[in-house]
């Protein structure tokens, strides 16, 4: 029996599993592996680059007690934060995040490899072109596995504020929660159905990531796991692209934890504006910063046309021909004020982001 793709998968149960997992002590094993506290690190590095922090409005309120009634204000921020740890990797379960790889890892590798026998035969690998850079011949088809995982910045989830004024804003992303693993999403990441019927993907030059007229990237749609593209580390970042795509929208073909996005919520004290669910090169709705195998100190969008360039945007930015791993932090922004009575409006004074 074919399972019904449509299903969003709710594992929030899995969290504390996760977070018991980063006590253990672990070894990078591969030269694309990375771990929590690096990540911690190459996002802190990173971070006055790509949150752009800065005020942005007054929220207006009404506070009433036995006394009377009475309009508060508060200060109205808006910034970038590290939502998601997106990995793409050539096998099941085997994503550069070590401890995350540890613990839902293996669980992933199993799911994909049952359901893959069961209703093929062929083995779980998907055909990466992992070719050595001595090959003879080289091919343009490549195939790559990929997962989505809370930001350990997500422990900061309640917000911070400084004497009633808001610094940081709550982030919709629970830290360490899996919210796509392509292992447990194997039918649609492997045969793309019934993405492959959708306009998106049949006509020509609709939801391209890279820039008129070259093309140089690859398409969002179909959203699987593969992609005829001679460069691996763009491989890996079109693969990244089309992950966030999913988690950020709901009732998507697929299996995976949805990500809040749009609108707006109270959370923790706060009234919060969403981000929008996330479109390629468009830096309003998230930007990427490479956590490995090279560490970004700033944040970009996917898409740079590089025919001009003297070389590929990849070059120096590709994994090892032995492993072919990648993570990226995705960074979505926020705005959000302090809860400080019954919300009346607020005002913008500069447009964000």
């Amino acid at each position: 029996m074919i399972p019904d793709t449509r299903l969003i998968v709710r594992r929030r149960g899995l969290a504390p599993l996760l977070a018991l997992g980063l006590m253990v002590t672990t070894t990078l094993a591969g030269a694309q592996d990375i771990n929590t506290l690096q990540i911690i690190s190459r996002t802190a590095s990173a971070a006055l680059s790509c949150m752009n922090w800065q005020p942005v409005g007054t929220c207006f309120w009404l506070h009433c007690s036995w006394t009377g009634c009475r309009v508060r204000t508060s200060l109205k921020v808006g910034h970038y934060m590290p939502d998601l740890v997106v990995g793409a990797f050539p096998q099941p379960g085997q994503t550069p995040w070590v401890e995350i790889r540890n613990t839902s890892g293996a669980v992933a590798d199993t799911a994909a490899s049952g359901l893959i026998q069961s209703l093929s035969g062929t083995t779980q690998g998907g055909g990466d072109a992992a070719e050595s850079r001595f090959a003879r011949h080289h091919t343009t088809q490549r195939f790559k596995e990929a997962d989505a995982t809370g930001h350990p910045a997500g422990l900061l989830g309640s917000g911070v504020d400084l004497g009633g004024f808001s610094v940081i804003c709550p982030t919709m992303a629970n830290a360490f929660e899996p919210y796509f693993n392509s292992g447990l999403d194997a039918f649609a990441w492997r045969w793309s159905i019934p993405e492959t019927t959708y306009p998106q993907a049949l006509i020509p030059g609709q939801r391209e990531i890279g820039q008129f007229p070259a093309y140089t990237w690859g398409a969002v749609y179909p959203r699987h796991g593969f992609l005829n593209q001679a460069d691996d580390a763009k491989t890996g970042a079109v693969i990244a692209q089309r992950v966030g795509d999913i988690v950020t929208r709901s009732n998507q073909p697929h299996v995976y934890t949805r990500l809040a996005s749009g609108g707006t919520t109270s959370r923790s004290g706060y009234r919060v504006w969403r981000p929008s669910p996330l479109r390629e090169r468009n830096a309003r709705t998230g930007t990427w910063q490479m956590l490995t195998p090279n560490a970004d100190s700033s944040c970009n969008v996917f898409g740079t046309s590089d025919l001009t360039f003297a070389h590929s945007w990849g070059v120096g930015r590709t994994a090892d021909a032995d492993d072919r791993s990648y993570a990226w932090n995705l960074w979505r922004p926020y705005r959000c004020c302090r809860r400080r009575g019954s919300y009346i409006t607020s005002i913008t004074w500069t447009a964000y982001p």
